[in-house]
């Protein structure tokens, strides 16, 4: 054989060689799906899903929250339904502080056609979560579920579907995200004020806002230091109760190649470390992670988002000051912020809002959607000591 024909037939052993190992590499069976459960989302874009928990009859709340490292029960839940529950020596931390927690141990939770067994739910007091969005929030469903599936988070149908560990072919024109995973993902995002910034965020579905920074991160960075307009004093709700952070904007935000101009930023003074500065910067939330369906695939450490209908939708830049909340079936004022659209409106704790430019649903969440209003002058109907008033507002702008 002519050496021209001996190295062109070498060359065709090692392609057929090659075609045989690739045709028989290991394969995982295609993922299949198991369920599908609607969705709906509060304010902040918060997702809340329904379902059971073991043989008890009563549809519970849930957040679904990538924000979570476990799954919880609300402590007041578990008082309504005689729930027998075991004590621990466990602690969680989250923005608002450190609990020791009790534990519902081997239970399962039922969803529209899936039930999971062997969950561990700790046990929390999430009066605070019920008050926010004027619903009541029955527990928080995190990396105890979500690592054990793929779950895809539709926001244009409100739908998601969860399917067994396996090969699945994400959807073409998204981008595919590598998060650092123990039990909350963690991305590096690109950043710019001034300047451009890298660190690395909670990537955290449970966060009712869009951008997060430990003051911290702020001062060691210099990353406010030319900032014109400062940042405004706004009240803030996490686990252990209501907290004072600061309201600014972070001129662009970029999460894989999709960039956002303008991003409300809360900047959060974390005494409990829950941000583990300095290894992370922050969180990114679900007011922009919503402006893309995801699929979320733990197993092989993958977030797959693509934009939705809401990928242009404007941020929130609205600030009135005023922390307001759901008590006792009325919506009431319980802070006002120094100096704020609020206090010029003659706001005072206690207020109560019977109803918002002749809206009178008492429905929280249509209120806190009617205050994001800027350019207007709110009318508002309040009932101070028993008797009605009329208060005029006119949100301010964090831009």
């Amino acid at each position: 054989m002519a050496p021209k024909a001996i190295l062109s037939f070498f060359f065709l052993y090692l392609l057929v060689s090659f075609s045989a190992q690739a045709q028989e590499e290991f394969s995982e069976p295609p993922a299949r799906k198991l369920a599908t459960v609607p969705l709906r989302t509060l304010s902040g874009g918060v997702v809340l899903l329904k379902a059971t928990v073991n043989n008890y009859p009563d549809s519970l709340n849930f957040i679904l929250d990538t924000g979570s490292g476990g799954i919880s029960l609300d402590s007041t839940t578990c008082i309504e339904l005689n729930i027998p529950l075991a004590s621990s020596d466990k602690t969680i931390r989250g923005i608002g502080g450190i609990r020791n927690v009790k534990f519902l141990y081997n239970a399962k939770l039922h969803l529209p056609g899936l039930t999971v067994d062997s969950l561990n739910f700790h046990v929390n007091d999430y009066e605070i979560l019920t008050s926010v969005y004027g619903i009541k929030i029955d527990g928080i469903i995190g990396y105890n579920f979500l690592s054990r599936y793929i779950v895809k988070l539709n926001y244009d149908t409100m739908l998601m579907e969860i399917f067994t560990p396996g090969e699945l072919k994400y959807p073409r024109g998204g981008h595919l995200l590598k998060p650092l995973l123990t039990s909350i993902p963690i991305l590096t995002l690109n950043f710019k004020e001034k300047e451009k910034y890298q660190n690395r965020f909670y990537f955290d579905t449970g966060a009712g806002l869009s951008f997060l920074l430990s003051e911290d991160y702020i001062r060691d960075s210099g990353l406010l230091k030319n900032k014109k307009k400062p940042p405004l004093l706004t009240q803030a709700e996490g686990l252990g109760g209501k907290m004072t952070m600061r309201l600014t904007t972070t001129n662009e935000v970029k999460l894989g190649p999709y960039k956002f101009k303008n991003v409300p930023t809360f900047l959060f003074d974390d005494e409990f470390n829950v941000t583990s500065y300095p290894f992370l910067g922050g969180l990114i939330g679900n007011d922009l992670l919503r402006r893309f369906n995801v699929i979320l695939n733990y197993k092989k450490r993958e977030i797959h988002i693509i934009p939705n209908k809401a990928f242009k939708e404007p941020f929130d830049y609205a600030y009135t000051g005023l922390g307001v909340y759901y008590v006792d079936g009325k919506v009431v004022v319980e802070d006002v912020v120094k100096g704020s659209p609020g206090e010029e409106g003659g706001f005072l704790p206690g207020d109560v809002i019977l109803g918002i430019d002749n809206n009178y649903s008492n429905n929280i969440q249509v209120y806190k959607s009617m205050m994001q209003n800027l350019g207007n002058k709110m009318k508002f109907v309040i009932l101070r000591n028993g008797s009605p008033e009329v208060l005029y507002l006119k949100a301010k702008s964090i831009l």
